[in-house]
């Protein structure tokens, strides 16, 4: 049962991390529709549980000699990675895949850090 509220969690700040994004990051636009921004933050919890803990592994010679920085890089695939399998969203360029990359990076660190256990 944990981790059911868990995943729902995590798809909440998801979609709440996209809403921000598609409002402050130009060249980042996300189908306004309540029931599509919630259909691209499932696919990307969907990303995350099982798609980016093979990319930490592939990644973790550089997230070690970068001294965890190179997470950034992992998130920023991974939301390069929901930029091509859904529709609703569109990324225009590399300036606003970094942005958003640092927007996800940062509230994920939050969101983990909350919901760590003692």
């Amino acid at each position: 049962m944990k981790w059911i509220g868990y995943i729902l969690l995590m798809i909440i700040v998801n979609a709440l991390v996209l809403i921000v994004a598609a409002n402050y990051v130009p060249g980042f636009y996300l189908n306004p529709s309540l029931k599509l921004v919630f259909g691209a933050a499932l696919l990307l919890t969907i990303i995350n549980i099982f798609v980016r803990p093979v990319l930490k592994l592939v990644l973790s010679p550089v997230i070690f000699l970068t001294l965890g920085l190179g997470m950034v890089l992992v998130n920023g695939l991974v939301i390069y990675l929901l930029d091509i399998l859904s529709p609703n969203i569109k990324i225009e360029g590399l300036i606003p895949l970094i942005y958003v990359t640092l927007i996800f990076s940062v509230v994920n660190f939050i969101f983990h850090l909350a919901t760590k256990k003692s």
